[in-house]
């Protein structure tokens, strides 16, 4: 199983957050939603600076993003 890591996107500066072991990008892609989730409760101020959280893989890559603060649908 791949190792995926998520960081906290604020502009250009990446705040790594962990990694973890997980089956595929969609569990992952759920973890980050979770993650920004609970980010926007703890941390209300980075709504207001468009954070996001992004998931890439063992080589850098980004695979997924998701903002603090989604646009409503």
């Amino acid at each position: 199983m791949p190792c995926y890591y998520f960081d906290l996107v604020i502009g250009d500066e990446y705040k790594n957050q962990g990694g973890i072991i997980l089956e595929d990008i969609d569990l992952a892609s759920d973890k980050a939603d979770q993650l920004a989730s609970e980010l926007c409760l703890v941390r209300p101020e980075l709504k207001a600076k468009h954070c996001a959280v992004r998931v890439t893989d063992s080589d850098n890559k980004e695979l997924y993003r998701t903002p603090l603060d989604p646009v409503p649908r």
